[in-house]
């Protein structure tokens, strides 16, 4: 982590995080491991969550640390790669994001791409097949399905719900 999606310099404690190994149904249709870093408040969450979309068999293609693509979030998008923590700040601030404190989930996000409709871009820039939600494939996310819901009814919010949706991504925000 040290060095990729953790810089040595941040103002993020390592205390903070937590390591998760996660069961998921792969898009083979067998069982696979995967790795997730998430904030400690919401650690148990997250893996009740998981263990609620393995149950029901909710195809994730693969969850690998972004560390293994040196934390290249467009590299992880591209191959459709679940990922959490990796310290980023929000684009022209110094807030750090949300990805940036483990406090959001990006879902198969090849799949379920950011669609800047002010810029009129889509990232990753491979997933243009996938703007379409109407589309019945496998591992999309849409309002009131299987992974959806398993987010929302823990309080998370899902950004593909909004301006410019963000179809893979789900956050959750905790007032300290």
């Amino acid at each position: 982590m040290l060095g990729y999606s953790m810089p040595e310099s941040e103002p993020i404690s390592f205390d903070t995080l937590s390591y998760l190994q996660l069961s998921y149904y792969g898009f083979d249709g067998k069982t696979h491991r995967g790795e997730m870093i998430v904030n400690k408040e919401v650690a148990a969450e997250v893996v009740e969550i998981f263990k609620e979309l393995y149950e029901v068999k909710y195809p994730i293609e693969k969850i690998k640390l972004i560390d293994e693509y040196e934390a290249n979030d467009d590299l992880s998008m591209k191959d459709n790669n679940t990922s959490s923590f990796c310290y980023r700040t929000i684009a022209n601030t110094n807030v750090i994001s949300n990805h940036g404190k483990g406090m959001a989930i990006d879902i198969n996000p090849l799949l379920n791409p950011h669609i800047n409709n002010s810029r009129g871009t889509v990232s990753p820039n491979t997933a243009t097949d996938y703007i379409d939600r109407n589309q019945s494939i496998k591992g999309m996310i849409v309002e009131n399905d299987d992974c959806y819901n398993a987010f929302i009814k823990r309080g998370w919010s899902w950004g593909g719900n909004w301006k410019n949706p963000d179809y893979q991504h789900f956050e959750k925000n905790i007032n300290n």
